[in-house]
């Protein structure tokens, strides 16, 4: 079995750091990615999907000191969904992709920031080993 998300995007918002009892860092922010296509008038029509992004250790601090909103990103890891109670005792979900990888694309004039939490700048070939198929 294969848990993969690859999600290339723009960030929604400023992401969101704190920590952790144990003292452990975790950043948390919003990734915008858009689908196009033309419907059989052959009109444009667009999609925009909201991806929830957690991120763990030190990638979490470097997201936070050099992602901002509207700033492009490539991350790469696994989906999980998370479930709890709320103060009315409703039960609420919430999916998220758990980041193993982050790059940070475009350059400084992107966002006002740069950096990079991986070793390049642009995300890692695909070989066959990625494919889940």
């Amino acid at each position: 079995m294969v848990n993969l998300a690859i999600v290339v995007g723009n960030l929604g918002q400023d992401p969101e750091l704190r920590t952790t009892d144990g003292g452990t860092a975790v950043c948390n922010f919003s990734v915008a990615t858009n689908r196009v296509w033309y419907n059989k008038d052959k009109e444009k029509q667009e999609e925009v999907a909201w991806h929830n992004i957690v991120v763990w250790g030190r990638q979490a601090e470097n997201c936070k000191e050099y992602l901002s909103k509207g700033r492009k990103v490539y991350i790469r890891g696994r989906m999980q969904t998370r479930s709890w109670e709320d103060k009315e005792g409703v039960k609420r979900y919430r999916s998220e992709i758990v980041a193993e990888d982050v790059k940070f694309l475009g350059g400084k004039e992107d966002s006002g920031s740069g950096g990079s939490t991986g070793r390049r700048d642009a995300p890692p070939p695909l070989d066959d080993s990625d494919i889940p198929f």
